[in-house]
C-alpha cells in the first residue's frame, strides 16, 4: 500500500455509486477498516441493483436474479481511506456468462479520480428451490451489457 492513490482517467464505462464512510467504519488508527470495503461496494451494487428494479425483500422464490451468491471475491488496497465522508464506488460488469458474472469495481473519491481499492467479485445467479445454478433472465442481462467494460 502506498501513501498517495493513484488517480484515474475520466469514467467511460460502468456507474459511479455515492457512498458513505461513517466514524465507525474507522480502525484503531483511524483508517478505513479493510472489512468495510467489500461492504462499501455490497452496498453500491444493492443500489445499482435497485435503481434496474432488481430487489430483494426476503422472499427467495421471488427475488428471481436477486438470488444470486458471491463465488469469488478479490480486493486490492491502493491507498488508505483516512476520514469519513462521501466516496463512491465504480461498478462495471467484466464478464456477464449465463449464469454468472464478474464485476470490476474502484472504491474511490467521489468523481471517480482517486482510486483507493479495487478488485472483483464473482456472482452465480441461483435457483431458489435448489441453490443450483441457473441463467439470468434476459432482462438482466440487457441491463447488464450496458455495464460491460469495453474490450482493450
Amino acid at each position: 500500500m502506498t501513501a498517495e492513490a493513484p488517480i484515474a482517467p475520466a469514467l467511460s464505462y460502468g456507474r459511479l455509486i455515492p457512498v458513505t464512510v461513517h466514524f465507525d467504519d474507522l480502525d484503531a488508527l483511524g483508517l478505513l477498516h479493510n472489512a468495510r470495503y467489500p461492504l462499501m461496494v455490497e452496498r453500491a451494487w444493492t443500489e445499482l441493483c435497485n435503481e434496474y428494479g432488481i430487489r430483494f425483500d426476503g422472499d427467495w422464490e421471488a427475488a428471481g436474479d436477486a438470488c444470486n451468491a458471491v463465488k469469488e471475491l478479490r480486493i486490492g488496497y491502493e491507498a488508505p481511506v483516512t476520514r469519513p465522508g462521501a466516496y463512491a464506488v465504480h461498478l462495471w460488469l467484466e464478464r456477464l456468462g449465463s449464469t454468472g458474472l464478474t464485476y470490476g469495481f474502484r472504491f474511490c473519491s467521489t468523481d471517480g479520480a482517486v482510486t483507493y481499492a479495487h478488485g472483483t467479485r464473482v456472482l452465480v445467479r441461483l435457483d431458489a428451490a435448489t441453490l443450483r445454478p441457473v441463467p439470468w433472465s434476459e432482462g438482466f442481462r440487457a441491463a447488464g451489457r450496458e455495464l460491460l467494460r469495453p474490450a482493450d
